[in-house]
């Protein structure tokens, strides 16, 4: 499948653009722009200097005002040594301000949304997953065609009447290209559909539980350890974009576990559409496990970004366990003694975090270290109540086989 946004050709240089604005305060800038970075590093881009500007709210043209647009250009300029190709953008950008930034800088411009559907070009391996992916692509692509054709104007014809040009001809084949071909692939996907419907209908009555988080918290390696098989997992951004489903026994009750793509800050509606039949498996799912990756700064904020994609794909509430991953990378910042300003998120040590919201979950919640396989045995013996739970009220009379997880061991 071609990837439309990213050039794998090279490696390539490239400058972050971010906002300060009355929604974004210049703390969840940089912590976007950090995201943005290992974005870029997934995509094989080497991220440089990073340019931030305060305004009220972005540009209509340009996104940044005129005089940090020349700035960024003067440093492109001078920065002979390391030639940037690139400027990444936190935003998504409209077709205008592509034009604008492009013929001001003339340099190649993604902004977040362009970046992660490269990634995810690079990413899909199944059928599936490039129809999604290629649907998303053309889905973005579309309203942003004008901008290839501004090279051929429209032609004004004699006595004052206008007339259609080449360029407004051409622009019209190539809507025309993409609709055809975004027709397409939704039929394709609608196929792909029905034959994960019938699939998934095939695997009975089996109790369905889905591992669901923010990307890059655990996903695939908790995946690995608790069905023994062999997920791709990697200390990347969407590391996983098909859905894995394994069949999962702890003592003697079988289920099913799927693996998910995961979420990220600012996903595009489109994106979350296209890949819908993906997330069906979350919709199916009697259980939910969500993955937290507590050693990151923000994970409550990453929490929330979760709980809303969820609501938004189905609001049905499930029983749901919250799984703190990656308890061996915590760490924290004492606080000085002297200092009587309130407590931050990273003066709390782990053991006073469990005491605030968390403590309140009780058995909904655990704290494992899956790379260390730390606290697995506890986690098996919540989710084996659960599943138990949901198996003995499908299964009513058969309910014997399955005492507490301490009988079986």
């Amino acid at each position: 499948m071609k990837n439309l946004f990213l050039n794998k050709t090279k490696n390539l240089n490239a400058v972050l653009v971010g906002l300060i604005t009355a929604d974004q305060s210049e703390e969840k800038v940089n912590e976007y722009l950090d995201e943005l970075a290992f974005l870029a590093e997934t995509a094989g881009i080497v991220p440089g200097k990073r340019f931030v500007q305060r305004l009220d709210m972005p540009n209509t043209a340009t996104f940044v005002g005129r005089g940090k647009l020349q700035e960024i250009k003067e440093y492109i300029t001078n920065n002979e040594e390391n030639k940037v190709d690139t400027i990444i953008f936190d935003d998504e950008l409209s077709p205008r301000q592509i034009r604008n930034i492009e013929k001001e800088l003339n340099v190649h411009i993604l902004d977040r949304t362009s970046l992660i559907l490269g990634i995810f070009a690079m990413r899909a391996k199944t059928a599936h997953a490039k129809a999604q992916v290629e649907l998303a692509q053309y889905q973005y692509l579309l309203p942003r065609l004008t901008r290839m054709w501004t090279h051929l104007e429209r032609q004004y014809g004699g006595g004052g009447a206008i007339m259609r040009g080449p360029g407004e001809t051409q622009l019209e084949t190539d809507k025309r290209i993409v609709l055809d071909k975004i027709s397409r692939l939704k039929k394709e996907l609608k196929n792909i559909d029905m034959q994960k419907s019938i699939q998934r209908k095939n695997r009975g009555k089996l109790v369905r539980v889905a591992l669901v988080g923010y990307t890059n918290v655990g996903k695939s390696t908790l995946m690995n350890l608790l069905s023994k098989s062999d997920v791709f997992a990697e200390d990347k951004l969407f590391a996983t974009l098909d859905t894995t489903v394994r069949k999962v026994t702890i003592g003697n009750l079988p289920f099913l576990l799927s693996d998910t793509v995961g979420f990220i800050r600012k996903l595009p509606t489109h994106l979350i559409e296209s890949f819908k039949s993906t997330l069906d498996e979350v919709r199916e799912a009697d259980i939910l496990i969500h993955i937290v990756d507590i050693s990151h700064p923000a994970f409550e904020e990453q929490i929330e970004v979760v709980e809303k994609t969820l609501y938004d794909i189905d609001k049905t509430e499930k029983p749901t366990i919250i799984v703190f991953n990656k308890i061996d990378a915590f760490t924290h910042v004492p606080q000085n003694p002297y200092d009587l300003t309130p407590k931050k998120r990273e003066n709390y040590t782990l053991e006073e975090l469990k005491q605030t919201w968390m403590g309140k979950l009780n058995e909904n919640c655990v704290f494992i270290s899956a790379k260390e396989k730390e606290n697995i045995e506890e986690l098996k013996s919540i989710l084996y109540k659960k599943v138990r739970e949901i198996h003995t009220t499908r299964f009513p009379y058969n309910d014997f086989l399955y005492p507490d997880l301490e009988g079986l061991e």
